[in-house]
């Protein structure tokens, strides 16, 4: 056990959030995520009234994106575990994500659109998660198909990858030099 764990007290909440991605034909994929906040014991409003332990929040995102530019078609939500009524009236406060693509400022264009007082913090913490999730079911469903031989159509792909995105991806790195002379070799 750990030094931090062996001073810790009972577990009273839990948040997972869980993703997967869908292939939805040669340039698309299918995003959906679900956030589940549990409270584990019960627990008292500011009103002094005493509720049980249980779902908090359990909302589910799912949005359509196409090509290297995971441009964002389509967007749903569900909220089938709600704290208050009024939560359900954000049903459609991602609706201005469609449209966005999916790479840099991609964070800070939804949290200008959805975010503070135009939007559910918990739908757009599960939106802003799902974003590098569906660039890897991207790459996941593209690599599914043989690489085209053109080398034109491969010297494309070198604009989408996550430079700077971390360490290992930065641009003056060996992997990256690496990727750009095997995607322009003949």
């Amino acid at each position: 056990m750990s030094a931090i764990m062996s001073k810790s007290g009972r577990r009273i909440h839990s948040r997972d959030i869980v993703m997967s991605t869908y292939d939805a034909g040669e340039n698309a994929i299918i995003v959906e995520g679900e956030l589940m906040e549990k409270r584990l014991q019960e627990y008292y409003l500011m009103s002094g009234e005493k509720r049980p332990s249980g779902v908090l929040h359990n909302m589910i995102i799912r949005f359509i994106a196409e090509g290297p530019e995971l441009v964002i078609r389509d967007i749903e939500v569900e909220m089938p575990g709600i704290p208050r009524e009024e939560c359900a009236e954000l049903v459609d406060s991602l609706k201005p994500a469609v449209g966005l693509s999916i790479s840099s400022g991609f964070t800070r264009k939804v949290k200008e659109l959805a975010g503070g007082t135009k939007g559910c913090h918990h739908l757009l913490t599960l939106l802003l998660s799902m974003a590098p999730a569906a660039v890897q079911g991207y790459w996941t469903s593209r690599a599914s198909r043989p690489v085209s031989s053109d080398r034109k159509a491969r010297r494309s792909h070198l604009k989408y990858m996550p430079l700077n995105s971390c360490r290992v991806w930065r641009e003056d790195g060996p992997l990256v030099k690496r990727i750009r002379e095997e995607l322009q070799a003949d």
